[in-house]
């Protein structure tokens, strides 16, 4: 199951927003880069999600090829909240 393309989002932002397609290229890379800037302190796509920074506990796992435990140490990650009405939208869809 394969995503569209950045060309054809591009394509598509342009059709809809009467821009050219280098200037929705221009806007969504600059959106990119705002994102990484301000993701440590939560960045918000209104109606998409939330970039936050997760710490994750360190725990203890097993190698899946010797099935040995492991520990896993404690790490921050970078994750995505999707936002109530991403998922309620795109859920309510594939119910139909």
């Amino acid at each position: 199951m394969a995503g569209i393309s950045k060309s054809e989002t591009l394509n598509r932002l342009s059709e809809k927003t009467g821009l050219t397609k280098k200037q929705v290229g221009q806007f969504l890379d600059e959106l990119a880069a705002l994102a990484y800037k301000e993701a440590r302190s939560g960045f918000t796509i209104p109606g998409v999600g939330k970039l936050v920074i997760v710490d994750r506990k360190a725990r203890m796992g097993r190698n899946p090829a010797t099935g040995q435990p492991i520990s896993i140490p404690a790490k921050r990650v970078l994750k995505f909240r999707i936002a109530k009405q991403a998922k309620d939208s795109v859920l309510a869809k594939r119910t139909k």
